[in-house]
């Protein structure tokens, strides 16, 4: 089945430095992300979900700016998760950009996930929910 890109933009009330830590640190990953996360040697994070593990690289990490993984799984060459800070000018928002990838026929079901996923993210900030 074909894979498709997706990017997703959400506004936060957040500032750039706090929702950095919760895209890098583990103790803040699994407050709204995974189930569980182990950071291992040369960048590699383990990810958790529901028993099942998923390994990524970081391979752009840009503080307070950008944080990027590339899955490392066979299935999914060339396809990763990137997140994106920035500040809108106009409102002073803080804008997260998400570029994910999923099934052609799921993007529906993956646009859902990330909205479930950021709304816990709101909370966990203390930004909204």
């Amino acid at each position: 089945m074909e894979r498709k890109k997706i990017t997703i933009e959400f506004l936060l009330r957040a500032s750039p430095a706090i929702l950095y830590q919760f895209f890098t640190t583990p103790s803040n990953l699994v407050r709204w992300f995974c189930d569980g996360v182990d950071v291992q040697p040369n960048g590699i994070y383990a990810f958790e979900w529901s028993g099942f593990e998923e390994l990524a690289r970081l391979t752009e990490d840009v503080e307070n700016e950008q944080v990027k993984f590339e899955w490392l799984d066979d299935d999914r060459d060339g396809e990763y998760l990137e997140f994106k800070i920035s500040i809108s000018p106009v409102t002073g928002e803080t804008i997260l950009e998400i570029t994910d990838f999923c099934d052609e026929d799921e993007v529906d079901e993956q646009y859902q996930l990330w909205e479930t996923q950021i709304q816990q993210l709101k909370k966990e900030t203390g930004s909204g929910g």
